[in-house]
This record gives structure tokens, C-alpha cells and sequence, in this order.
């Protein structure tokens, strides 16, 4: 580990200091952070388009990448939250005396420090930087070389704010963002404590199947909205064309939609021309084919399609029998990030809700607010789609462990 040791050691080390570090500190550098990003947003965008001028301009995942007067503000929105969320570590979870008058005690602690690995998105450098501060951890950031420049930036304008706010700059440190750095992460137990890849399936599986260092997921989001027999088709209308369309490259976006065949005729002939607006295209079954005949972007569906998540303006349309169908569908496709029903029919509300195996499970909205933001927690590492630890948007709750304290006073066993 010759090429990133020595950093992250330094990050090792920077963790300790920063568990010793005023609370006021900590609240003061991130209210710093949200000024100097607004100050520096010229500065960011000119990193930021050294960034865009690579690779293919017509590949819809760039929008990712992209960052704008909007999306920076956003993101200095993002750390002022962050900096007005409590400390989650330093809290008393237990407290009781044992038969042997041990006084026992159990602290939330922060994890140390935390790698994180992730593809394009700017604006996960600050989210993870200020998350990562406000918990008092650590963080080693490898973030992919499409974004190389816009990184550096970010975490320059981190690094000297810390600095100035009398905070070890090293607990927060850019990793080389070549691939053999990756590798080295991967055996790095000594030093980090927990590894979250957060990006393509391709890359949570990798880095699954290959790090020593113990990994939280932040899955793929292949999701799915069931449009029901008794649901308000005004309301679908809009649900639909929201998850797929406001925002297509994030992970909450819709992938597939399920319509029940009673409705079907009717709510698809409408949902077309919302769809065409905005050219979607859309692969659809043998059922939902026939109905839709004559839309610009049809295309018949395989097998491949369900179960595909797109991060662009395509989807999969699939006409079911009913909910039962519905539901087998979802529980064969799922990744278990995001799942919807739009339905007037509260007891068919209530079976999909039980029964549905996902991080965040909706009715009548889009799945569009699976955010960290949206449900109040601040800005998110990713949303977990695993059980262990965390679920759902990985946020600032969930960056802290456990500790046991015992006071004693010569007990011996």
C-alpha cells in the first residue's frame, strides 16, 4: 500500500483529533463550508466543466455530473442543514449499575473513519465531508476520475476552511482517483473502518465481492410504481411522469410500471402524451404494446428490460393481472430500494406495504423523495438497501457505533 498509505494513516490519525474536537468548532466550519461554497461557485463550475468536456456529451448519466449556480447553492443548503442537525455521537443509549455496583454505560461513538467509493457526483464530496465532520469521523473519498477535477476543487475549498477553523485538514482526504487505488482500499482494515461504494450495480457488487474492509451497500435502485385497480388516475398520471421524468439519472427514479389490466386501456392512452412530452421511451410488454401502438417510443419489451434500472428517459411498461401478479413481479425484480402503489383502496394499501421487501415502500407518492434531504436527516451517503446497520438513506444517524463504559472501583470475577 506504498501509493495511499501514508494519506490514509493521516486520516487515521486526523480521526482521533477530531473526536476531541469542540462542538462549536465542528458547528462553526460548517457553517464556514456553506459560505465558502456559494463564494466559490465560479471556481467550481470552471473545474466542473473541465469534467464535462470528457467523454460521450449525448450520455444521459452526465446530468449527474453537472454542476450549476442551482445545484451549488443546493449543496451549500445541504451543509447549513447538516451543521443544525445534532452530534449523533457522544449519547448516553443506557445506563444502569450491575449486582456488583459496576456502573455501566452505553455511548454512541463515531464508526472512525469511513471510505467511500463513487462514481461522478460532485456533490457527494461535500456530503460525505460535512456528514462525515458533523459525526466526528474521518472519511478517505475515491471518487471516479470523471470527476477528477470538480473533486479536487471541492475538497481544496474543505480542506482550507477546516484549516482555518483550527480542525486537522487529513480527516478528510481525496484519494488518486486511478483504479489500482481502489485495490489498495480494499486491504486497508487497519486503518479504515468501513467501506460504502455508492454508484452503479457493477461497482456495489466489485467492491461486495472484493474488500477485506466491512461494507455498508447503497444499492441500485431499480424501482417500481403499481398502478392499482382502484387507484385515481389523475394522481397516477402525475406520480408516474414525476418518478421517471423530474429527474431520470438518480436511482430513485421510476424503472418500471405495473398496471393493473382493468384500468390499463384507459391510463395508459393518457400517460402517453405526458410520456412523448418528454420523449420516453418506453418498453412495453405484449399487453401494454397493443395499447400503446402508435407511440413514437415504443419499443416491445425482453425479459432483460424488467428488473433494469435505466438512470435515463426510458422505462418499462407491464400490464398485470392484479395485485398478487404485481407483487410477485416486484419481489422477482426488486433491489429493494424503492417501491409504490397508487391506490384509493386502503386495505390493498395496507397488503402492499406488509408485504413489500424495500427500503422505502409508498402510497399514492412518487418515489421520487427517497432522500436523505426530503425526510429531514440532511444529506445522505446513499441509500442502503441492505439490513444490517442502516436502511434506507444512509444519513448522519446512522455514522456513529456503540461504545461500553464501565466504572469500577477494584471488582474483580
Amino acid at each position: 500500500m506504498n501509493s495511499i498509505e501514508k494519506l490514509i494513516i493521516k486520516t487515521h490519525k486526523a480521526a482521533a483529533d477530531l473526536r476531541n474536537t469542540k462542538e462549536v468548532q465542528i458547528v462553526k466550519a460548517l457553517k464556514a463550508l456553506t459560505k465558502e461554497v456559494n463564494e466559490n461557485t465560479a471556481a467550481l463550475i470552471k473545474a466542473n466543466s473541465r469534467d464535462m468536456e470528457k467523454g460521450d456529451p449525448n450520455d444521459p448519466k452526465k446530468d449527474r455530473l453537472l454542476l450549476n449556480d442551482q445545484r451549488i447553492k443546493s449543496i451549500a443548503g445541504s451543509i447549513l442543514q447538516i451543521s443544525k442537525l445534532p452530534d449523533p455521537s457522544g449519547k448516553v443509549l443506557e445506563k444502569r449499575v450491575l449486582y456488583n455496583g459496576l456502573q455501566l454505560e452505553k455511548l454512541s461513538v463515531p464508526l472512525g473513519v469511513a471510505g467511500v467509493i463513487y462514481e461522478s457526483r460532485p456533490n457527494v464530496t461535500f456530503d460525505i465531508a460535512a456528514l462525515c465532520l458533523r459525526s466526528r469521523n474521518g472519511c478517505v473519498l475515491k471518487g471516479s476520475s470523471e470527476a477528477e477535477n470538480t473533486n479536487k476543487e471541492a475538497v481544496r475549498i474543505i480542506k482550507k476552511v477546516l484549516k482555518e477553523h483550527g480542525i486537522n485538514p487529513d480527516c478528510v482526504t481525496l484519494l488518486p482517483s486511478g483504479r489500482e487505488t481502489v485495490e489498495e482500499l480494499f486491504k486497508a482494515t487497519k486503518y479504515v473502518d468501513v467501506l460504502i461504494p455508492r454508484g452503479s450495480d457493477q461497482l456495489i457488487q466489485f467492491v461486495r465481492r472484493n474488500s477485506l474492509v466491512p461494507v455498508i451497500e447503497t444499492g441500485a435502485g431499480v424501482c417500481h410504481i403499481y398502478v392499482e385497480k382502484e387507484a385515481s388516475l389523475d394522481k397516477a398520471r402525475n406520480i408516474v411522469v414525476n418518478a421517471k421524468v423530474s429527474r431520470p439519472s438518480v436511482c430513485n427514479a421510476v424503472d418500471t410500471v405495473l398496471v393493473d389490466q382493468s384500468i390499463a386501456p384507459v391510463f395508459l392512452k393518457e400517460l402517453q402524451p405526458l410520456l412523448e412530452q418528454y420523449k420516453v421511451e418506453v418498453f412495453a410488454d405484449t399487453s401494454a404494446h397493443k395499447i400503446l401502438k402508435g407511440y413514437p417510443y415504443l419499443q416491445k419489451a425482453t425479459a432483460e428490460d424488467f428488473g433494469r434500472e435505466f438512470l435515463s428517459l426510458k422505462c418499462a411498461i407491464k400490464v398485470v393481472k392484479d395485485i398478487n401478479e404485481a407483487l410477485m413481479h416486484i419481489e422477482k425484480y426488486s433491489t429493494k430500494h424503492s417501491e409504490a402503489i397508487i391506490s384509493e383502496n386502503k386495505k390493498q394499501c395496507s397488503r402492499f406495504i406488509q408485504e413489500v421487501d424495500a427500503a422505502a415502500v409508498y402510497t399514492n407518492a412518487s418515489t421520487r423523495f427517497t432522500d436523505g434531504e426530503e425526510f429531514g436527516l440532511g444529506a445522505e451517503i446513499g441509500i442502503s438497501t441492505q439490513k444490517l446497520h442502516a436502511r434506507g438513506p444512509f444519513a448522519l444517524e446512522k455514522l456513529v457505533t456503540e461504545k461500553w463504559i464501565i466504572k469500577g472501583n477494584g471488582q474483580v470475577r
